[in-house]
């Protein structure tokens, strides 16, 4: 062939590849020929509008194969979205929570597999792409972003500020990347060069140029750091930022990941695209979606927060004009931009505005999001809890494989917030398969082991998933087993009503046998310690019977499989220990252990509203109880607050200054102290007994059933809360430090004198409720103890310990900042008007100060915490 009939061949078949869209090897771009054509068509079309996508992933920890469909799924949905670029969540490839699997070479081996078959896969050509995965160079591992085009690995871009607060603990399997604006060869698999004729990649930090726009990466933490990366890499001209991200969720903490990717967008200017994992992937966590674009401090658009769908993509276009125009007009940052040092651009010969051009031919019918302009409304606290703890559940019972769920059903506050959680769960199942989610209904057909069964109705649905029993003694009130069994009803969970008193007695029988001895009540003259045992053999008899129930109640049903036991023991409870080890709080894993009691009031009362359940309004107005002592006159005889000596808001603003605030006890009672409003030693007194109970509880924080993290102050053990679980109870050195302070304190007030002559004293206060059942061992069940006010309180309590002077208003807000009074509003009935607390003719008082003195308060005895 000669030279002119080749150059005719290779213009008609260039032409012919650019008309279609095809891919062209990336050297034959570079021919003077088609880089003619290309000029000529960047002409014609004078294009700067990029479409991107931003995949949220429901991914599984070491689920290679699972993870590998939804990633090349949200690819498939890119394209049909028109997307030219497509980037996904965190460590996606592999899952993020795969913990100290990061340690294995396997991990490593099968995330470069599932790498080769998306390179490969046809829907990922002529896309750029990222994913999220483990890379080790060098022996060192590191949490990187791995861009590829058309089977060629562009860059390698590890994590260079890594995450170990919270339930983060990255530093444990990875090494940050410190070589800043540097970059080295990564020299790749040998499986992995052979397949793709590709030695090596450029790993570290660095960019990538197209031909129209320039790209960079941050990877979660980066954002949050004071010292963000995006800020740099704008000055350096990247216009388009990309974080892939593993953020959890946290109540109330939505907007703060927005108002992040916002502000970084409007700082610097330019596009900021956010992806983050959606789920739970194996752990007490549930990623938070809300994957988002911004652009120049604009939120563009945002996928959802919580839903049950595994693959969501959120789609956007901006036109990259408009990021230069942005940024020409900020003068002082053209003036530090000027004299910014540059990264290392690995330049990829691609238009990012002009890879796609059909965009508009995508099927209606796709399941991608694009939530254009406008401000993004933000679920409040207790749509959270209905929606957040749901879909953990939802991927909780698909992934264990069981068949739904058993809970002990008391007819409280925290065993009705579990059930009602399981009937949103059911509701967000109904809906998404109305929706035509077929993986949901395929999932739910699995769970109930009928390959025809669609799921139309939420009750229908609950009463299939959830089994509930009432397990009464001859402690129970008749409005417990009837609050229990009307909810029971209003949501169809199948429910049980048995009596546990025969199984009870046994277990004592079984005692007395062996000693000759038989325990008695403080009201029929027993000491502290059998009271105690008493009611710890009720609630211990309950998780038996829980289990023996979960794993027969399907077989009874002539279903094959078993139940997962659900637990009801609230953040509140699980801080100060109030709860008796391996009791029903015992179980597989607990929606709401990570919830405060305020939260969950707030909670019912808008389930009462949304989900239409009338018996909420008595539930949420019920006195607190675990109905494990005797009645009284028929009558219940024991409240929770008075058996913990403190009430449910106090310990949630006691947790606060644990956790949030790092407050030992004499730095939390000078905090206390110092806000005012209370007497200083009545504050002192209340320390003490926090952390007495703290102290000698804190070892139940070992077995601590699996929780829904949810709460910033959360005592879990596991991963959020690493303290020691052997305590010194007494904390002499840190009492004697409040009894000094409080002396001066004393002595402060006794030396100001006003001008009539007379000192001032601190104002006068209502009485404290005793605290009177021994702090140091109590452990009854978690029985759904609700609290007595609106705002979780006693009736003289009815906001936070330590509020000050403004106690009185709806919104006030505390000392810490930390927390606030919440009123409830029922529909139709106005503010919520809730029981106080028992008439003292039915309140047994519980033990006195000396009873307390004798069992723990003595120096150096710590009680018997069983």
């Amino acid at each position: 062939m000669s030279i002119p009939c080749a150059f005719v061949y290779v213009t008609c078949f260039v032409s012919s590849f650019a008309a279609f869209g095809t891919h062209l090897p990336i050297f034959l771009l570079h021919h003077p020929v088609c880089l003619q054509l290309q000029t000529k068509r960047a002409r014609r079309t004078m294009g700067h509008t990029v479409r991107v996508a931003v995949a949220t992933l429901n991914q599984w920890a070491m689920d290679f194969q699972g993870n590998l469909e939804r990633i090349l799924r949200s690819i498939e949905i890119a394209v049909a979205g028109g997307a030219t670029y497509r980037t996904g969540p965190e460590l996606e490839v592999s899952g993020y929570s795969c913990e100290d699997h990061f340690h294995e070479p396997d991990t490593y081996l099968h995330c470069w597999e599932v790498l080769l078959e998306l390179m490969r896969a046809p829907a990922a050509q002529n896309m750029l792409i990222d994913v999220g995965m483990p890379v080790q160079h060098r022996n060192v591992a590191y949490n990187c972003r791995v861009a590829f085009y058309n089977e060629r690995i562009v860059l390698v871009r590890p994590k260079m500020i890594m995450c170990d607060d919270g339930n983060y603990r990255e530093t444990r399997w990875f090494s940050p990347w410190t070589k800043e604006r540097q970059t080295e060869e990564l020299q790749l698999p040998r499986f992995v060069a052979l397949a793709l004729g590709q030695e090596t990649v450029p790993i570290g930090d660095a960019v990538i140029a197209t031909r129209d726009t320039c790209l960079g990466y941050e990877i979660c933490e980066e954002l949050w750091n004071p010292r963000s990366k995006h800020i740099d890499m704008s000055l350096a001209g990247v216009e388009i930022i990309v974080n892939g991200s593993g953020s959890y969720m946290q109540l109330r903490k939505a907007h703060i990941t927005t108002d992040l990717i916002r502000n970084a967008s409007y700082k610097a200017g330019g596009a900021y695209l956010f992806s983050n994992l959606r789920g739970c992937d194996g752990q007490r966590v549930y990623f938070n979606g809300c994957s988002a674009v911004a652009l120049n401090g604009q939120v563009v658009a945002r996928g959802r927060q919580f839903a049950l769908s595994e693959v969501e993509v959120t789609v956007a276009a901006f036109d990259l004009q408009d990021i230069r125009a942005y940024r020409g007009a900020l003068r002082s940052r053209s003036s530090l931009a000027a004299s910014t040092p540059t990264y290392p651009r690995i330049h990829l010969p691609i238009e990012l505005a002009g890879l796609a051009a059909n965009w508009h031919t995508a099927p209606a019918s796709e399941p991608q999001t694009s939530t254009q302009g406008g401000e993004w409304g933000y679920h409040r606290p207790e749509e959270e809890i209905a929606l957040g703890p749901a879909c953990w559940l939802w991927d909780y019972l698909r992934r264990s494989g069981q068949g739904g769920f058993f809970l002990p059903l008391s007819g409280g506050v925290d065993s009705s917030s579990t059930a009602i959680i399981v009937y949103s769960m059911c509701r967000l199942v109904v809906e998404a398969v109305a929706g035509g989610d077929r993986q949901v209904r395929d999932d739910c057909r699995k769970i109930l082991a009928d390959p025809d069964y669609l799921p139309t109705d939420a009750g229908d649905l609950c009463g299939r998933l959830l089994f509930t029993c009432y397990m009464g003694t001859e402690n129970s009130g008749q409005e417990t087993r009837r609050r229990a069994s009307t909810l029971a009803a209003q949501i169809r969970s199948h429910h049980l009503d048995i009596g546990i008193d025969t199984a009870v007695s046994a277990l004592l029988g079984v005692f007395r046998l062996a000693t000759g001895q038989t325990p008695r009540f403080r009201t029929d003259g027993g000491c502290p310690r059998q009271n105690l045992a008493l009611q710890n053999i009720q609630a211990r008899t309950r998780m038996v019977l829980a289990y023996l129930f979960a794993q027969l109640m399907l077989w009874v049903r002539g279903r094959p499989g078993g139940l997962l036991v659900l637990g009801s023991a609230n953040v509140d409870e699980a801080l100060r220990g109030y709860m008796t080890k391996y009791d029903c709080s015992s179980a597989d894993v607990n929606p709401i252990g990570g919830i405060s009691k305020v939260d969950l009031r707030r909670f019912l009362a808008y389930a009462q509203r949304e989900f239409g359940l009338p018996v909420v309004a008595d539930i949420v107005q019920a006195p607190p109880t675990a109905e494990l002592e005797p009645l009284v006159d028929g009558a219940i005889a024991q409240t929770d607050e008075q058996d913990m000596g403190l009430t449910y808001a106090e310990l949630s603003e006691f947790g606060r200054l644990r956790k949030q605030a790092f407050c030992g006890p004499f730095s939390m009672f000078c905090k206390l102290a110092a806000a005012g409003g209370r007497d200083p030693a009545e504050i002192a007194d209340k320390v003490k007994h926090f952390f007495r109970c703290y102290a000698i509880n804190r070892h139940k924080m070992t077995v601590l059933t699996p929780s829904y993290h949810a709460e910033s102050y959360s005592p879990d053990d596991n991963r959020f809360d690493h303290r020691p679980f052997l305590y010194r109870a007494n904390w002499t050195w840190q009492f004697r430090a409040i009894d000094a302070e409080l002396e001066q304190l004393a002595r402060h007030h006794l030396h100001q004198t006003p001008p009539n002559g007379s000192a001032t004293v601190p104002p006068a206060l209502p009485p404290l409720p005793p605290a009177n059942r021994q702090p140091d061992e109590h452990e009854p069940s978690s029985h759904d103890p609700s609290p007595t006010t609106a705002s979780g309180t006693g009736d003289h309590h009815g906001t936070l310990f330590f509020a000050g002077p403004n106690a009185s208003n709806n919104n006030t807000t505390t000392m810490s900042g930390a927390a606030s009074a919440h009123h409830l509003y029922l529909p139709g009935d106005g503010q919520l008007t809730v029981a106080t607390g028992l008439p003292k003719s039915q309140s047994s008082g519980g033990y006195s100060r000396m009873h307390s003195s004798v069992m723990g308060k003595i120096k150096d005895r710590t009680g018997v915490p069983v």
